[in-house]
């Protein structure tokens, strides 16, 4: 899976996120079980790290929380 950096711009119904990506395109994106798992909360503004989905390039999910 191709990974990439952007930066949460909406919380959508269904615990999905809004994500637009440093190269300028917008996608849609759930959060990875393992950060579910560890309560790591997700909020607006916050630059994250996500996965595209192979058979979606507007889907993917938020791997991990940077700083």
């Amino acid at each position: 899976m191709d990974k990439g950096v952007g930066v949460v711009v909406a919380v959508l119904p269904s615990r999905l996120y809004r994500v637009k990506l440093e190269e300028g395109r917008t996608i849609t994106a759930h959060i990875a079980g393992r950060v579910d798992v560890n309560f790591i909360r997700v909020l607006v503004g916050d630059r994250v790290r996500v996965e595209f989905s192979p058979v979606d390039p507007r889907r993917g999910r938020i791997v991990e929380r940077i700083s």
